[in-house]
């Protein structure tokens, strides 16, 4: 098979500053646990704050290049998976097109001159993340980059697109352009739920990508928003993966199919009108050192097999495989190879 570039993500790539903290710290910058929000003006001093502590550790992030970069570390070939998204013109954007650029991913970051590439607290307590994204430069991505020949040359070399749900809130015009090339080309396009507040807030940009999604990923909660949001009063995740299958799509070519995780229970899988469940690798406690990226894992090995025309049990196993890996190390790493039979 043709394998080169046959995966491109877009998203808002941003430099995870990861510390462990305590419940004081949450309440002060009025943060959930396990929730991910973008950073208002009372976040602003956290930023300096977690850069003092003694467990502070960067590391190169943002939800869409985590999937990315874990599914060009999940598959047997280089150069299968591309990345775009807007960093600053300053040396957080050049480290991190450094790390994604190791990690075997061909980025075309924009690179916003006036805005400093974008950063994202993740406050671990307990193993547990909290997430608050300051966007900078990652909200200045224009559809004209994405226009320019050397970079819809990468849309039309991909077969699978893959977007989070959190790119709805810088650029609906580029996803939508994505999105119908996609359906009119036969290929398969998937997004991500992401975040309570995008199925609350951005729901108008996200109603209009979702008949083009050929996969739909999320987490419990998010599903639980979305099904709140649409009034559908049920919390029963099952049903409700099994709704948004259900939902109508722009293309007939790929049927829909939902794919919601609930962290150490089983993964939810609806398609075809009816639901499956896959359990996930048990993890001792002790074992676990933080959840952040364990999603972005999750659907980063699951691409790595589906683009490989892999059945959906193999997907979900390889996605389950990848997020175990993931939560037993800081942020969105791994080893250097995988050890997925």
């Amino acid at each position: 098979m043709e394998c080169d570039g046959i995966l491109l993500g877009m998203g808002n790539p941003l430099l995870d500053i990861s510390a462990v903290v305590n419940q004081d710290f949450l309440n002060k910058y009025d943060i959930k646990p396990n929730n991910a929000i973008l950073a208002e003006d009372k976040h602003l001093p956290m930023y300096d704050e977690m850069a003092a502590m003694p467990t502070v550790e960067y590391i190169a992030g943002g939800a869409t290049q985590n999937s990315i970069r874990v599914a060009q570390w999940m598959l047997p070939f280089s150069g299968a998976t591309s990345y775009m998204g807007s960093v600053g013109k300053d040396k957080y954007g050049a480290e991190m097109k450094k790390n994604a650029t190791a990690s075997g991913v061909n980025v075309h970051y924009y690179e916003d001159e006036t805005a400093p590439t974008g950063t994202c607290a993740v406050c671990v307590l307990d193993g547990e993340r909290s997430l608050v994204a300051n966007l900078s430069a990652a909200n200045c991505y224009k559809v004209d980059h994405l226009k320019r020949p050397e970079n819809w040359a990468l849309v039309e070399k991909a077969k699978f697109y893959y977007i989070a749900g959190f790119f709805l809130t810088v650029s609906p015009e580029s996803i939508q352009l994505v999105a119908e090339h996609a359906a009119g080309n036969n290929k398969v396009f998937s997004m991500n739920l992401s975040a309570p507040f995008i199925c609350e807030f951005f729901k108008d940009p996200q109603e209009r990508a979702l008949p083009y999604m050929d996969f739909v990923f999320g987490n419990e909660t998010e599903a639980r928003t979305f099904s709140k949001v649409h009034g559908w009063e049920t919390d029963n995740v099952e049903e409700i993966a099994l709704k948004i299958s259900q939902w109508p799509k722009a293309s007939g070519t790929h049927k829909r199919i939902t794919v919601i995780t609930q962290g150490a229970d089983p993964v939810v899988v609806a398609e075809d009108g009816k639901v499956n469940l896959f359990p996930v690798i048990p993890l001792p406690k002790e074992k676990l050192v933080d959840t952040n990226g364990a999603g972005d894992a999750f659907v980063g090995g699951f691409l790595s097999q589906l683009v490989q025309g892999k059945p959906i049990a193999e997907c979900v196993r390889a996605g389950c495989y990848a997020s175990n890996v993931i939560i037993q190390r800081p942020g969105c790493t791994y080893p250097e190879k995988p050890d997925f039979a």
